[in-house]
């Protein structure tokens, strides 16, 4: 069967991973002239997402590459820890860019998957035994079956499903994303800053010369296009003038930053993810900006999906309805841990920020650690998982013989 992907993120590849193994023909589609490097640092944590990258093969690559941070300190204006986070709180089992991981599972299946770059889809018709595609800058084509892996603003969930307004709901919190020269001499933890309704978190990268930097704000949605990147800038510029502590000097080479990106904190809220011969995978279907483990949730939905039409021996009616069943409680738990994202990182008022702090130095402390890591692995955990390789192998091992 011919299957079309767009996006080649990550739960694109990682579907792609797993289709390929199965004997699916698949085409991944991507808008962007290749895999984007750098980004935020995404983590895995539980033994559900490490069991998924070690059936794929990749948990030791990612390890080599992971980030070894994710602790985070909470600090006052002049700099003075409130608060030592734990570094499972924020960076799970193993933490890893979000660039380095496109690239691992990019390279695991450059050679089984055709990947088409710079380029999208611009229309999707369903016939009785195919999905006609027509896209922006290739010729056109029929695929059996087409998957959006194509984020919070999907393309094929616009054309499938419709508006994006009917499915994405902004919580009122805004984030930018970019690398700048580690000005402050990070070495350790993740330093974040808070005032009401604004913060700024700056993390060191692998090279200790560059650091990550992160805002997030409180307000209505900026009058700015989504990739209008220089004009996101002065929006985060002035958003973030006259903030105390570092932010200044964090800010100072933003302008020249080699990756930059900024966008609502947003849900995807839907109450199926498949229709017809179309299936929605990932921040697509079920996502979070930040803060709901969207790429744990997407190499596990990946797996999920690629196993019920592996098992149904790519029958849509029978796999798509399963994969939905399968992965519901599991993407509803991961969404609820990213609903107060934006209220930890910038309480909207000084009173909101003092209960935070205390909140969190009671949670650090002694026994109640244990009860925070779990409180972070337990949405992660929250799906029983079908061993499909080994099934597969055994029935294929029934009908051999």
């Amino acid at each position: 069967m011919k299957v079309l992907i767009s996006g080649a993120s990550i739960a694109g590849p990682a579907l792609a991973y797993w289709l390929t193994r199965y004997g699916f023909e698949v085409t991944v589609i991507e808008r962007a002239p290749g895999i984007r490097p750098g980004g935020q640092a995404v983590d895995f944590r539980g033994e559900v997402h490490l069991s998924v990258l070690e059936r794929m093969g990749v948990l030791a690559e990612i390890r080599e590459h992971q980030t070894h941070g994710g602790a985070i300190d909470l600090v006052d204006g002049a700099g003075r820890t409130l608060v030592s986070m734990p570094a499972s709180f924020a960076g799970g089992a193993v933490e890893i860019r979000r660039g380095d991981l496109a690239d691992i599972l990019y390279r695991r299946t450059a050679d089984r998957a055709e990947y088409v770059f710079d380029d999208s889809i611009t229309s999707l018709t369903e016939t009785a035994d195919g999905v006609a595609v027509t896209f922006e800058r290739s010729a056109p084509r029929t695929f059996d079956l087409v998957v959006g892996a194509d984020g919070l603003h999907s393309n094929v969930r616009r054309l499938a499903f419709g508006p994006e307004e009917r499915y994405v709901r902004d919580t009122g919190y805004h984030v930018a994303i970019f690398d700048a020269p580690n000005r402050l001499g990070l070495a350790g933890p993740a330093l974040l800053y808070s005032e009401p309704g604004r913060a700024v978190s700056a993390a060191p990268l692998e090279d200790a010369a560059r650091a990550n930097v992160m805002c997030v704000w409180a307000g209505e949605r900026p009058d700015v296009g989504r990739r209008d990147v220089e004009g996101q800038k002065r929006v985060l510029a002035a958003t973030m003038e006259g903030m105390g502590w570092r932010t200044a000097d964090l800010l100072r080479d933003m302008g020249d930053a080699p990756y930059f990106y900024m966008d609502s904190i947003s849900m995807v809220r839907m109450d199926g993810w498949t229709r017809g011969r179309v299936a929605l995978l990932g921040d697509a279907g079920y996502g979070a900006t930040c803060g709901g483990m969207g790429s744990g949730v997407a190499i596990v939905c990946a797996y999920v999906l690629a196993g019920e039409l592996a098992a149904a021996n790519g029958d849509h009616r029978v796999a798509f309805p399963a994969y939905e069943e399968r992965i519901r409680k599991f993407t509803k738990a991961c969404q609820r841990v990213a609903g107060g994202v934006g209220g930890f990182f910038a309480p909207r008022s000084e009173r909101a920020l003092r209960r935070r702090t205390r909140i969190y130095r009671t949670l650090t402390k002694g026994p109640l650690l244990k009860l925070l890591d779990r409180l972070s692995t337990r949405a992660a955990t929250s799906i029983d998982l079908r061993d499909y390789p080994a099934e597969l192998a055994a029935r294929r091992t029934t009908l051999g013989a």
